[in-house]
C-alpha cells in the first residue's frame, strides 16, 4: 500500500477527498506534543494537518487491503491512572477484520492469562494500534477506543480462523477515531517463512530442473 505513504508525505487529492471524515486535532497532538512541535520547527506543517481537520477516521479500501495483509499487530492500553502497556498480537494473515468504517475486531486468543490488557480496558477504553509492514518498510498507526467483548458466539465465529489451532477466548471489537501512515525512516525490512516461500519454491523446482538435465546428460 505504497499509496499511503505517498500520499502521507504530499497531504494530496486522497487527503482531500470528499466522504473522507477527519478525527479531532487533538486526537495524537495534545497542547504538550504542539508545544514540543514549536520548540523544535515542526508546528507550522502539522498546524495545516490541523486546519484540514486532523487525521482520517474512515478506514477506506486502502487500509482494509493493508489491514487485511497483516498477521501481527502491537495493541497499546492504559490503566485508570496511566500506566501504559503494549501488547503484541497476533494470528492468521488476515486476522483482524473490518467491520464497518469505522470498526475493526480480531479474536482475542489464549495466552499468559496475566490479562493486562483485559484490564485496563475495562476502567480505560482508549487504545492504540500499531501496524508493522516489515518487507515493504510501512507502518500505519489508529487511535480509538476498545471494548473485549465476550459470551458472543456469532462475533467470535466470524472472526475465528478454522484452520488455526489456538482457542479465541473473546473478541477486541476497535472504534477507529483517527489513523495516519508514518514515515518509512529506520525501518529494518524483515521477512517471514511465507515471503519467502514463493521465491524458495521457484528456486527448488528450478534446482528439480537442473537435476533431471544433469541426470540425462549422464544417461542414468
Amino acid at each position: 500500500m505504497r499509496t499511503l505513504l505517498r500520499a502521507r508525505a504530499r497531504r494530496g487529492p486522497l487527503d482531500e477527498r470528499p466522504g473522507n471524515p477527519r478525527a479531532n486535532p487533538h486526537v495524537g497532538f495534545t497542547e504538550a506534543v504542539k508545544a514540543a512541535q514549536s520548540r523544535l520547527g515542526s508546528r507550522d506543517a502539522y498546524a495545516r494537518v490541523e486546519q484540514r481537520g486532523g487525521w482520517k477516521t474512515k478506514i477506506t479500501d486502502d487500509l482494509a487491503g493493508f489491514i487485511a495483509a497483516r498477521d501481527s499487530a502491537y495493541l497499546a492500553t492504559a490503566s485508570a491512572d496511566g500506566q501504559p502497556y503494549i501488547q503484541h498480537r497476533g494470528g492468521p494473515r488476515g486476522f483482524i477484520k473490518v467491520l464497518d468504517e469505522r470498526t475493526l475486531a480480531f479474536a482475542d486468543f489464549g495466552g499468559n492469562k496475566q490479562y493486562i490488557s483485559l484490564g485496563n480496558l475495562s476502567e480505560n477504553d482508549r487504545a492504540h494500534l500499531f501496524l508493522m509492514d516489515y518487507p515493504n518498510r510501512q507502518r500505519i498507526k489508529i487511535w480509538g477506543r476498545a471494548k473485549m467483548v465476550e459470551d458472543a458466539p456469532e462475533l467470535l465465529a466470524g472472526l475465528a480462523d478454522p484452520g488455526y489451532k489456538a482457542k479465541p477466548e473473546r473478541a477486541l471489537v476497535f472504534t477507529v477515531e483517527g489513523w495516519d501512515p508514518n514515515c518509512p525512516q529506520h525501518i529494518t525490512p524483515r521477512f517471514t517463512e511465507d515471503d519467502f516461500k514463493p521465491a524458495f519454491e521457484k528456486l527448488q523446482a528450478r534446482i528439480a530442473a537442473l537435476e533431471a538435465e544433469l541426470a540425462e546428460l549422464r544417461g542414468e
